[in-house]
Parts: structure tokens; C-alpha cells; sequence
């Protein structure tokens, strides 16, 4: 069956497992490669499953292990042609591994079928990913996105798990201690998902069949994981759908010290 483990969500660092018991790959590797190596002990995922790197984008929260981990461990590195060129400018590339472009088609990789689809973000080239299973799953992850577009709500849609960022709450952003540059970035259309908007996609997403969400690289500062599960929880709700019944909702957390494995 398949499985989605969640090493780390949040600014403080982001990396996901997704596949089989027996092999997978990893999304994002924004923790050390010593941190990362042992939360995959922790939630009892073998080194020696990874098949390979996806990375969504170039930003240090999600690349911060890259090169260490990769080196170390051989792994071969997947990400657009912009997020590649940027980390070949910031020295991530520099390791004993391969880096490939992954085209729109996707990768046949640790029996699974990954496709990459464009997101708003602030940096060159980011992307989300659209995976489908050895025991035909899908699985779509959607982090770091300022606005939702038709193609990513289109590469959502249908989905059996959706791990999607709800990254911040409005009101508390906007009267938090953020310096006002920064407040502009995140609710700009390439800055981060709040958790309103999120819940209005998940709502969309689950008329469409989508029955497993989980929540994802939520801002210390701005949002609690109580605040993001009950805006969306309430939005499907009021739609008429039941938690159990029609869909499943947890909060990926910032750190995944008690093991919790999705299985999907």
C-alpha cells in the first residue's frame, strides 16, 4: 500500500516521504542531511528506500540537507530547469550525484510515475508534484504557492491524498510583528497560502472526488495547527461532508517525532 510520511512541514524546514515500505523517494530536503537521516529512522523508513531527490524549489527550507544527503547516499536529483540553475549558482549541485531536469511528462521512478506542474512562488522555477503509485494511487503535494491556479487545481483534482500549504492566518498575519515588506510578500500571488484559501480549494477538491488532505508548511507565527484544521474542517462542514465519513484531515507536523505514517 502506499505511504506518505511527513519528516518535516513548516519554514523551519521541509522534507516528505512518499512510496512503499520497500522503496520511495523524498520531497524536499530542507533540514540537515544528519536530521533528515534520523527522522526516517524515527518513522521507521530505511536509508536505503530512497530512490531519489524531487525538489520544489531552491529556497533554503527546502534544500538546506540537499547536497550532504545526496552526496553521502548517491541519490539522484530531480528538479525544473530554473529551480537547477539556482542551486547550481548556490553551490547545492556540487556533490557526487547526478542532477536532472524533470520535464512536464514526469519520471518512472521507485515504481511510481512523478509529474511536476508550475506553481506562483517567488523563486525561478518552482513546482508542486503529482505522483502516482506502484499500487495505482495518486498522491499531489502543493506547498509554497501564492495563488491557485487552473493548473494546479487541475493537477489536484482527482487525487487521493492532497498535501496542500496552509500557511498562515490573515488576521494574525496582518497584525503580527512581521515588518510590512514581508506581509506584502506572503499575501502576494506568489508569496504563501492562507489557511481561507485553502479551505476553499479542499472544498473544491473534494466534490472532485479527493477524500484525504493533509495540511502543510504552516507559519509558526501566523497560524497554529488548531487555526488551519478547524478553518478547513468548518468549510467542509458546511458543505454537508463529515470528517470519517467523506474525508480524512490531519495537520502535517513541523516535525514528525512520533512516526506517523499515512497510509493511503
Amino acid at each position: 500500500m502506499a505511504r506518505f510520511c511527513p519528516l518535516f512541514s513548516g519554514s523551519s524546514g521541509n522534507s516528505y516521504y512518499i512510496g512503499s515500505a520497500r522503496k520511495g523517494i523524498l520531497i524536499d530536503a530542507g533540514r540537515s542531511a544528519k536530521q533528515i537521516t534520523e527522522m526516517l529512522k524515527n518513522c521507521g523508513i530505511d536509508l536505503s528506500a530512497i530512490c531519489a531527490l524531487f525538489i520544489t524549489h531552491e529556497h533554503s527550507d527546502h534544500v538546506a540537507g540537499l547536497r550532504v544527503l545526496a552526496s553521502k547516499n548517491h541519490f539522484p536529483v530531480y528538479a525544473s530547469y530554473g529551480t537547477l540553475k539556482e542551486l547550481e549558482k548556490m553551490g547545492c549541485l556540487s556533490g557526487n550525484f547526478s542532477a536532472n531536469v524533470i520535464e512536464a511528462n514526469g519520471v518512472e521512478c521507485a515504481g511510481m510515475r512523478i509529474r511536476p506542474f508550475p506553481i506562483s512562488h517567488d523563486s525561478a522555477e518552482c513546482v508542486g508534484y503529482r505522483i502516482e503509485t506502484e499500487d495505482g494511487r495518486i498522491a499531489a503535494l502543493s506547498t509554497d504557492l501564492g495563488c491557485l491556479s487552473h493548473e494546479v487545481h487541475r493537477s489536484l483534482s482527482g487525487a487521493d491524498l492532497v498535501v496542500m500549504e496552509s500557511n498562515h492566518d490573515v488576521g494574525m498575519l496582518e497584525n503580527g510583528p512581521y515588518p510590512y515588506p514581508l506581509k506584502r510578500r506572503i499575501l502576494s500571488d506568489t508569496g504563501h497560502l492562507s489557511n481561507n484559501a485553502c479551505a476553499e480549494e479542499l472544498d473544491r477538491l473534494a466534490h472532485e472526488r479527493a477524500s484525504h488532505f493533509i495540511l502543510a508548511h504552516l507559519s509558526r507565527e501566523n497560524n497554529t495547527p488548531d487555526l488551519a484544521y478547524q478553518t478547513t474542517f468548518c468549510k467542509l462542514t458546511m458543505s454537508g461532508m463529515k470528517q470519517g465519513r467523506d474525508y480524512k484531515l490531519t495537520v502535517a507536523p513541523r516535525e514528525n517525532s512520533a512516526g506517523n505514517i499515512v497510509i493511503f
